[in-house]
């Protein structure tokens, strides 16, 4: 089960639960995120309108997502809304206990290989990387990008930190992001065509800096094509700003022109 370090949920927190037991004047559910504990819907949290019957809102055994809107710590109490959750919210937390769950396989697998169990898994992986990370998916998603070195240096033990790295490497496939444009590059020199040539050499030598898919072809001369592919736009743009640079710099140092359109 998805866990947290802390015994109570803090007020204003987005919660996973379990619908436990519903009544005419609200329900009991099980925080999935904190062992279990009990907390408490009442009527005036489900729905913003008037609720006919509290079962079109919240049924036994259904996952919901609720906002903490009170929390007594000596009792162990802890109230929730369900209107108080946009449908943004809703979307986003159910995204991350998604991302939580599989973060926890990972951690649950790497156990089992070393000969430890999942408590230690959370000590001496887990919380180390979220405290670094944010999340503990997004500490496996930077060990795809860049090797174990992503998990010794949010303090991840060597041994743990490569298997780990193996099952992020072996499961998790990262989703890419797409730019182009279209650069004019025109030449009335002579030899116009080799200096076009280099321009687009130039470009694609610049490309081969970023860690980043690329590719440079022609659309119908005088127009040339990139393509880029990256896992963020904030490299994507990187590289596609170096690239153009490079090439309107080559053609226009050969006496040509060159001009950039987004696409």
């Amino acid at each position: 089960m998805v866990r947290r370090r802390r015994r109570l949920p803090e007020v204003g927190e987005l919660v996973m639960a379990t619908v436990a037991m519903v009544f005419d004047r609200g329900a009991y559910v099980l925080l999935d995120e904190y062992g279990g504990i009990e907390g408490y819907v009442p009527i005036g949290e489900v729905s913003s309108s008037w609720v006919h019957n509290i079962r079109d809102f919240l049924r036994e055994g259904r996952k919901v997502v609720l906002k903490v809107i009170r929390v007594n710590e000596r009792k162990g109490h802890v109230d929730l809304s369900l209107r108080r959750v946009s449908d943004k919210e809703r979307k986003e937390k159910i995204l991350e206990w998604k991302r939580a769950q599989r973060a926890e396989k990972f951690l649950e697998m790497a156990a089992e290989r070393l000969g430890k169990s999942l408590d230690e898994a959370y000590e001496v992986a887990g919380w180390p990387l979220e405290d670094f990370y944010g999340e503990i998916f997004a500490g496996f998603e930077a060990a795809v990008m860049e090797g174990e070195k992503a998990l010794t240096k949010a303090g991840v033990p060597g041994d743990w930190a490569k298997v780990l790295t193996e099952l992020a490497n072996a499961y998790i496939e990262l989703p890419e992001v797409k730019i182009s444009g279209i650069l004019q590059l025109t030449s009335t020199k002579r030899n116009g065509v080799v200096n076009i040539k280099n321009a687009l050499l130039s470009a694609m030598e610049a490309g081969k800096e970023f860690d980043v898919n690329f590719r440079v072809y022609t659309v119908g001369a005088p127009r040339y094509r990139i393509d880029i592919r990256a896992r963020n736009y904030k490299l994507a743009e990187a590289a596609l700003d170096r690239m153009v640079k490079a090439a309107l710099e080559t053609i226009k140092k050969l006496g040509g022109k060159g001009s950039f359109t987004r696409i």
